[in-house]
C-alpha cells in the first residue's frame, strides 16, 4: 500500500470515531447541535485526529475506546476554531471549504454558539477516555489537550494575530504567531497521543518539538505558495497576502530565508521523528508531505 492509499485509509479510521461521538440532533438544542455537526462535517483533512492516532500507536497504545474520544475532541477543538475564525468579528469568511461557512448558513448567533458548543462538547467527548483508563497518564492527556487549545497555545496564538492585523511586526512576533497559532495544535495531537499511551517524559518533550517544528514550517509553507504557488493547484489566488500588505516569513526573512528555514525545521523534525519508540514511518512521510505540499 502507498502512503497515499495508507493515509486515506487512516482518515477514514479517524472519521469513523468523529462521526460515531457527535451529539445528537434531538431535543431543544437539536438546532445548535445541527450546526456543531454542519461544521465538523464540512470537510478537511483529518490531520490532527490521524496524528493522535499514529502516535499513540507508536508509543504502544492500542485500546480504541481510550484514544478514540481524543482523536474526535482534538477535531472538535479545530472546527470550532474556524467557525469562530469566519465571524464578522474576524476572518469575515462567507464560504469554508467550497460551501458556506457556519454563520452563514445558520446566522451569526448560532455561529457562535455552534463554536462554543464543540469547545465544550470536545472536552465532554475527550473525558470519556478518563472513565475507560482513569490513571494518570489519561489526566495529563487531557491537560495537554485543554492548555494548548487556550491562552497559552491556539487562542494565545489568535490574539496576537488580531492584534498585529496592519502592523508592521518584527520576526519574533510572527514566529510566536506561528508556534502558538498553527503549532498548538499539532503539538496537541502528537503529545496527547504520547501521553495516552503513558509515554516518557522524553518522548513528550520530542512529540511537543517535533509538532512545533512541523506547524512553523506548514505555516511558512503557506507564505511561499502564496508568492510562488499556481492558483490553479492552490485553488485560490496567490499574491494575497503582498496585497493585502500581511507580514509574512518571505517578507521578513525573503524567499530564501523562508526556504531555508523550512529546511531547518523539517531537518530538526525528521531527526525527532527517528528517535520516537516506535515504528514512525507513517508519521515521517505524513510530516514531509505537509512541509513539501504544493498547495
Amino acid at each position: 500500500m502507498d502512503f497515499n492509499e495508507e493515509l486515506e485509509r487512516r482518515i477514514i479510521e479517524a472519521d469513523a470515531f468523529i462521526r460515531r461521538y457527535l451529539p445528537k440532533e434531538e431535543g431543544p438544542a437539536a438546532a445548535v447541535a445541527e450546526a456543531m455537526n454542519y461544521s465538523v462535517l464540512g470537510g478537511g483533512k483529518r490531520l490532527r485526529p490521524v496524528m493522535l492516532l499514529e502516535m499513540y500507536h507508536i508509543c504502544g497504545g492500542a485500546d480504541p475506546e481510550v484514544v478514540g474520544p481524543c482523536a474526535a475532541a482534538i477535531e472538535m477543538i479545530h472546527s470550532y476554531s474556524l467557525v469562530h475564525d469566519d465571524l464578522p468579528a474576524m476572518d469575515n469568511d462567507e464560504y469554508r471549504r467550497g460551501r458556506k461557512s457556519t454563520h452563514a448558513m445558520y446566522g451569526e448567533a448560532m455561529g457562535i454558539l455552534a463554536g462554543d458548543g464543540l469547545l465544550n462538547y470536545a472536552y465532554e467527548t475527550a473525558l470519556l477516555s478518563l472513565e475507560k483508563q482513569c490513571t494518570p497518564a489519561t489526566a495529563r492527556a487531557l491537560g495537554i489537550l485543554a492548555r494548548k487549545a487556550g491562552i497559552g497555545g491556539m487562542v494565545g496564538g489568535q490574539v496576537v494575530d488580531v492584534a498585529s492585523e496592519g502592523k508592521q511586526i518584527p520576526m519574533e512576533t510572527l514566529e510566536y504567531i506561528h508556534e502558538n497559532k498553527t503549532g498548538a495544535m499539532i503539538e496537541s495531537a502528537l503529545m496527547t497521543g504520547a501521553a495516552l499511551a503513558g509515554a516518557s517524559e522524553e518522548v513528550l518533550a520530542l512529540a511537543e518539538q517535533i509538532g512545533s517544528d512541523v506547524g512553523v514550517a506548514f505555516q511558512i509553507r503557506d507564505d511561499i505558495l502564496d508568492v510562488t504557488g499556481d492558483s490553479a493547484v492552490l485553488g485560490k489566488q496567490v499574491g494575497s497576502d503582498e496585497k493585502n500588505e500581511k507580514v509574512t516569513y518571505v517578507t521578513l526573512a525573503g524567499l530564501e530565508g523562508a526556504e531555508a528555514k523550512v529546511e531547518e525545521l523539517s531537518r530538526r523534525a525528521m531527526k525527532n521523528v527517528r528517535r520516537l519508540p516506535g515504528d514512525a514511518s507513517f508519521l515521517a512521510q505524513l510530516i514531509a508531505s505537509l512541509i513539501n505540499r504544493e498547495k
